[in-house]
């Protein structure tokens, strides 16, 4: 079968020929319509993520949408190594595979479940946020933090606030219920200020970080006190990425005058959690509540692809 395999860490997949998978106990054969590219792929593939693959040649890709043997359309992940998603066929277990509503495309069923279900995550299982709270979004152009955008409304946030460097989908986010953005492309002092200004309106309950470094600085920089007053809302940081750095300062001054709580993703939540975020991904996407941009390029492009970044907003879709 084709594939996009992976034969050194650090370098772009090549579309070639790599053994049929077979399926063992408690896994599917997977016919793949469409794969999705995302940053942790990329992420992967060059050695920098805690799960890098240590033994090649690998298939890339993490999940997508194909048909089950027996013609369920799915939407799966896991695929066991060195399997991926981004090949004619792959193996993943049982567990791993879930039915995809009539009414979704092979494009969003692939494209959509992993940002959705992950900001779906962020924003109930670890910021825990309650209606009629502030949420600040960083990263907020990325395909998750525009999800991230319409999730905290749909789940009640009485403002949402995105910072992020892509103008035109800046512009955009009005339409998906971000209350004001904030462009991360100014001087040091005059994007503390903006952050200052947000925060001065009602506070960051919940701050979803999809960046980290010098723009996290800022944020905390913003928020820390200058003088002795009374705390009368915490602040739940949720660290989702590091698209801006791997690494922050992190003054002492920030956590003794604010009531600040850094959070992590945590991996994988227990599976009754993770089933019902994902249904209601799949069911409000059906409904129209939740939108996302797609590409579609031939997995024959792969390798010329790969070292696109995702600019636009969009999220590429692999086809076999």
């Amino acid at each position: 079968m084709k594939a996009a395999v992976l034969h050194e860490l650090g370098k772009a997949p090549r579309f070639e020929e790599f053994a049929e998978p077979i399926a063992g106990k408690d896994e599917v054969i997977v016919r793949v319509r469409a794969a999705s590219l995302k940053g942790v792929d990329r992420q992967l593939a060059s050695g920098t993520h805690y799960a890098s693959p240590r033994e090649m040649p690998v298939v890339c890709g993490t999940d997508g949408a194909g048909d089950l043997e027996d013609g369920t359309r799915i939407f799966f992940g896991g695929a066991r190594r060195p399997y991926g998603a981004m090949a004619e066929r792959t193996v993943v277990p049982r567990a791993f595979c879930f039915s995809v509503p009539s009414g979704l495309d092979d494009d969003a069923a692939a494209a959509l479940p992993n940002p959705g279900v992950s900001a779906w995550l962020t924003l109930t299982h670890r910021a825990k946020l309650v209606p009629g709270e502030t949420v600040l979004i960083l990263g907020v152009t990325g395909v998750t933090g525009q999800l991230a955008v319409q999730i905290a409304k749909l789940l009640g946030a009485k403002r949402v606030i995105g910072a992020g460097r892509n103008e035109r989908m800046l512009e955009r986010l009005r339409e998906l219920g971000a209350d004001a953005t904030i462009q991360l492309d100014q001087s040091d002092e005059s994007l503390k200020n903006a952050f200052a200004r947000e925060a001065a309106v009602a506070g960051f309950d919940v701050i979803i970080d999809y960046l980290w470094g010098h723009p996290t600085e800022t944020v905390l920089a913003a928020i820390t006190k200058s003088e002795f007053a009374a705390v009368t809302k915490e602040t739940r940081l949720v660290q989702v990425g590091e698209s801006a750095g791997p690494t922050i300062s992190l003054p002492a001054a920030v956590l003794r005058s604010t009531a600040l709580t850094i959070l992590g993703t945590a991996g994988m939540p227990p599976r009754e959690i993770l089933v019902d975020a994902m249904q209601q991904v799949l069911t409000r996407t059906v409904r129209g509540e939740l939108r996302i941009e797609t590409e579609r390029i031939p997995l024959a492009d792969i390798e010329s692809v790969w070292q696109r970044k995702e600019e636009s907003g969009r999220r590429i879709v692999v086809i076999p």
